[in-house]
């Protein structure tokens, strides 16, 4: 394979600027420069290829004090060398580090000081399903650790809602699999569908304004945020922060139940509950009628044999209550036999205890009759003993009333108002007690002196 110089051909040939192709002569006889050379070179290249979206992976990646950056992106057969300036670098999303598998938008070049061919970068992306994984883990990452994935924030299910929501869109085969396993499950439940798209720009901001729509409304007691599955691309907009946001702020529970079992999006992890498919979403919001049906049957016959059961009792206990029920007539016949029995029972005892002791006074009003007629001997001898009974008695209270009146004539003289009578009277101190030594109180000292009639109170002036 020939090629031939167009610098040193006098042949025309086509040089590609942008769209337009121009015709261009080079003398042969021209002499070029190095510099001439090198930069006509780098103005063909960039004029031809423009700029590109280039992918590679990262291998020698240095950072300069100037901010600049540096690395090779190469494939399995070839490589380039690449540069970032600082005004681009401080504006990427991606952590650039060698291995890293990247998208690079990029203007190839030639740098004319060395005449190596470069591509000046613009901006990098993760490569393929690389970048939306390693996006969807950093979000994973900051809301599992602010605390949007716990436990203890989800909710549990009403176990009979009232109405249930579906978020989805309203041609997903996923709606009509969960309006199926609705009907099947528990026909009549009332189903409020909020419709949006599932795929697309604008879905993770249309799904979020439908959870925020069904909270406002206040219609349903329970959510179902579902979709069919399909590619991370697919199924992004679920991965989005505002759809994981709208979840977290809603009031009402919600169900996620997007893509396949195998499918895990932000949307699972910030939602109350996790379903593997939209089938399984609509089987965990709503109870089976058939097993409510199997329940109530089973309630009911337990409860219907705890009514026999008790109604059993009831007539058995009827039975021993009727055992002992007496017609009124004759059982009032049986209360006047009882009283006529207790009354001839009284009237003998009452006969028999008036004629026992009237038995037992016989002998006794026979004894005292007898003594009555005959005068006691001992009349004299009681006679003599009462009147000498009265005589010491006599002399006895005599000698008391004299005893007693010296007594009291003693008292009298020990009695402290006697004394104060004859003109003496009684000193105590500034705390209330007598005093006998006139040593005892100090000059100014107050004093108090109680007479027969009264007190006063004094000052000591002089003591001797």
């Amino acid at each position: 394979m020939s090629w031939t110089n167009p610098f040193l051909s006098q042949e025309r040939r086509p040089i590609a600027r942008g769209n337009i192709e121009t015709d261009e002569i080079v003398n042969p006889a021209t002499v070029l420069p190095v510099s001439l050379l090198v930069s006509s070179a780098r103005l063909l290249i960039e004029r031809h290829l423009g700029l590109a979206w280039i992918s590679g992976e990262i291998s020698n990646f240095t950072r300069a004090a100037s901010g600049h950056c540096y690395f090779v992106l190469k494939d399995s057969q070839a490589q380039v060398r690449c540069v970032i300036f600082r005004q681009r670098s401080q504006l990427l999303d991606v952590l650039l580090r060698d291995g890293l598998s990247v998208e690079v938008r990029a203007t190839p070049t030639i740098y004319e000081a060395r005449g190596e061919f470069q591509l000046t970068v613009e901006a990098v992306r993760l490569a393929g399903l690389g970048a939306l994984y390693e996006k969807f883990a950093a979000l994973k990452a900051r809301l599992d650790a602010a605390g949007w994935f716990h436990a203890d924030r989800k909710r549990a299910l009403p176990t009979f809602p009232r109405a249930v929501g579906i978020v989805t869109s309203r041609h997903a085969a996923a709606l009509r699999d969960v309006l199926t396993t609705l009907l099947r499950r528990l026909p009549g439940m009332p189903v409020i569908i909020y419709p949006t798209p599932v795929q697309g720009s604008v879905a993770a901001s249309s799904i979020a304004s439908a959870i925020a729509t069904a909270n406002e409304r206040a219609e349903v007691d329970v959510l179902i945020v579902c979709r069919g599955g399909g590619s991370i691309e697919d199924l992004w907009a679920f991965n989005e922060e505002a759809v994981a946001l709208a979840i977290f702020q809603s009031r009402i529970p919600i169900v996620s139940g997007v893509g396949h079992e195998t499918d895990f999006t932000i949307c699972d992890f910030v939602a109350d509950v996790r379903a593997p498919t939209p089938t399984g979403a609509a089987a965990l919001v709503v109870p089976d009628r058939l097993a409510l049906r199997a329940s109530a049957g089973a309630i009911g016959a337990r409860w219907r044999k705890a009514v026999e059961r008790a109604l059993q009792m009831r007539m058995q206990h009827l039975d021993m209550i009727s055992r002992r029920l007496v017609h009124p007539a004759e059982r009032i016949l049986q209360r006047q036999e009882n009283l006529t029995a207790l009354a001839w029972r009284i009237a003998r005892a009452g006969a028999a205890a008036y004629e026992r002791p009237r038995s037992a006074l016989l002998p006794i009003r026979r004894d005292l009759a007898r003594l009555f007629r005959t005068a006691p001997r001992q009349s004299a001898t009681v006679a003599e003993t009462r009147e000498r009974w009265r005589r010491a008695g006599g002399e006895r209270i005599a000698a008391l009333a004299q005893r007693l009146g010296a007594l009291e004539q003693s008292v009298r003289h020990l009695n402290p108002q006697a004394v104060l009578e004859r003109g003496y009277s009684i000193v105590t101190g500034a705390d209330g007690t007598i005093v006998h030594d006139a040593g005892a109180v100090r000059i100014d000292e107050a004093i108090g002196v109680q007479f027969a009639r009264g007190e006063a109170e004094a000052r000591v002036t002089r003591t001797a």
